[in-house]
């Protein structure tokens, strides 16, 4: 062994190849590969396989979702759109989802890759929708991670006003200064954690996941019984009519309902996302992204009912409708339906909320990091820690523009969270919209080979693209008006649409400058647009 040669046990021996050496530094980041080499042109990035199993993979994507931390960003807004059809917006926006699910697992049975939307997209329609798609995935989880971060500042001050029983320190999350400079040290705290790889991150999961969910299911149980036991006054009976879509009234209502309950169930997505990093080969992934969405459901349903019937959809009280209550439902609930454990409740969408804003980092990193391996961005991008195997310099630069775009958003807004949130249904239909007619044109020449192939390539991934494209454009429209969303203005436009759109807009720009001075990928030179032969999944 020379003094070059990498040591047996380095976490990213498989990048090594006896014609490519490890060049001295922190980083590797690998020389670009021959498309023609291997087959659809897909190629290793060097990071670490075998890392995650099946539970490990399901944890995460639950982790991504964080069910705690978008029940209480969500509720209010959703309710405030809907009315008591909360539980029935929730069962039909998750639909598309599952649907979309399909096409994920499709796509990603045939060509797993870290680029995932970026990636299949390019493969199907060609670099300049490829290109897009993966700017709509990387801002959605921008956008996420900010709000992310500024729910744990929330609830990180109303814990220690709980703990210090000073209810001034809760107050401390409304100082602008201070309030920012929590955020980015959040940030940060991710940042580190998600650069150390995938190993940490599962330590960090399992635990956070799981108090999550038993905290949550005391709140169902603790909240049921105050509304049967008569001694809360917002409580209401349950009724079966929840779960009737039909009393919507119009279809603006459904639309704006959708796109709120579409958020609460993102992020399952992040299960593809390390498909290359799984153990048992490329089918892991797949199935852990159903899994999750499927566990998910099945909780929400529990809260959301539990939590309507103690809380009611009124404007008083702690009702799920009072302004106050709007953006953190959980902060207004808590203490009335848990009393003196209302700080496990505090603790639950703290934690919930820091472990999401750590294991979503894994989307944005690894997108980055695709899109630099392509060519699609600078190949510093590329880089993979050799100590780690994790996309080392792509995960800074993913907490430093979501820090950032924090920054700017509280500064401009008093109601950056509900406004986000709104946004970022925009950008989930996009970009999953986007997936899921990717996989149906990418198979095009296997869709009627079998009756498999129909369902999973043809019906279920147009029917959930169709929906969430309707969703979007509905959305877009409505948010025009500056009274969507918190009512706040930029030039007399809806806040909600200058962030959506905005950034969609901003993507073209960015697009057009990576064209002029990275017209390789553009070219098709990195990764070609083709499709599979005619072959008949096992």
């Amino acid at each position: 062994m020379t003094s070059q040669d990498p040591p047996w046990d380095a976490p990213v021996a498989d990048q090594y190849t006896p014609d490519r050496q490890a060049p001295a530094g922190r980083h590797h980041q690998p020389e670009p590969h021959d498309p023609a080499d291997t087959k659809h042109g897909i190629t290793g990035k060097g990071l670490k396989g075998g890392q995650l199993g099946l539970l490990a993979v399901v944890v995460l994507g639950i982790s991504s979702v964080a069910p705690a931390y978008s029940l209480t960003s969500s509720l209010g807004p959703t309710v405030n759109a809907v009315g008591l059809q909360l539980p029935a917006i929730f069962i039909i926006a998750f639909i598309p989802m599952i649907l979309v699910a399909f096409a994920y697992r499709e796509l990603n049975a045939d060509s797993p890759d870290s680029g995932t939307t970026f990636t299949w997209t390019t493969k199907a329609f060609g670099p300049f929708v490829g290109w897009m798609g993966g700017w709509g995935l990387l801002a959605a989880n921008i956008i996420v991670l900010s709000n992310l971060a500024g729910v744990a500042v929330d609830f990180f001050y109303l814990f220690l006003a709980q703990v210090f029983n000073d209810p001034a320190l809760a107050d401390l999350t409304g100082n602008k200064a201070l309030n920012i400079a929590t955020c980015l040290a959040f940030v940060a705290l991710a940042v580190w954690v998600s650069y150390r790889g995938l190993h940490a991150t599962k330590l960090v999961q399992y635990s956070m996941v799981g108090f999550q969910v038993l905290v949550l299911g005391l709140f169902i149980v603790m909240a049921v019984a105050h509304a049967t036991s008569g001694d809360t006054p917002t409580a209401i009976g349950f009724s079966w009519d929840w779960f009737n879509p039909a009393k919507i009234s119009g279809f603006d209502q459904f639309a704006a309902g959708m796109s709120l309950a579409v958020f609460v169930y993102w992020g399952w997505d992040v299960c593809l996302t390390v498909n290359e990093e799984t153990k048992g080969g490329k089918g892991t992934a797949g199935k852990a992204g159903t899994t999750t969405a499927i566990a998910v459901l099945g909780l929400y349903i529990a809260v959301i009912v539990a939590t309507m019937m103690v809380a009611g959809t009124g404007a008083d009280g702690i009702g799920l409708n009072n302004p106050d209550n709007q953006s953190n439902a959980f902060a207004a609930l808590a203490s009335p339906v848990m009393g003196p454990l209302a700080i496990l409740m505090s603790l639950a969408v703290l934690s919930g909320t820091a472990s999401s804003l750590q294991s979503t980092m894994a989307s944005p990193a690894r997108s980055l990091l695709a899109m630099g391996h392509y060519g699609a961005l600078p190949p510093r991008f590329a880089t993979v820690s050799k100590r780690f195997g994790s996309p080392g310099y792509a995960t800074i630069m993913a907490g430093a523009i979501s820090g950032g775009f924090y920054a700017v958003m509280k500064v401009v807004s008093e109601n950056v969270l509900n406004d986000t949130i709104l946004a970022l249904g925009l950008m989930i239909c996009f970009y999953y919209a986007l997936t899921a007619f990717a996989c149906t044109w990418y198979f095009r020449h296997s869709l009627f080979s079998s009756v498999r192939n129909f369902f999973m390539r043809l019906l279920f991934p147009v029917l959930g693209g169709l929906v969430l494209t309707v969703v979007f454009f509905q959305t877009a429209v409505d948010s025009w008006a500056p009274e969507f969303g918190s009512g706040s203005e930029l030039f007399g436009i809806g806040l909600v649409f200058v962030i959506g759109i905005g950034l969609l807009a901003l993507g073209l720009v960015v697009m057009a400058i990576t064209y002029l001075r990275r017209p390789g990928f553009f070219r098709g030179e990195t990764l070609r647009k083709d499709t599979p032969a005619l072959v008949v999944p096992e």
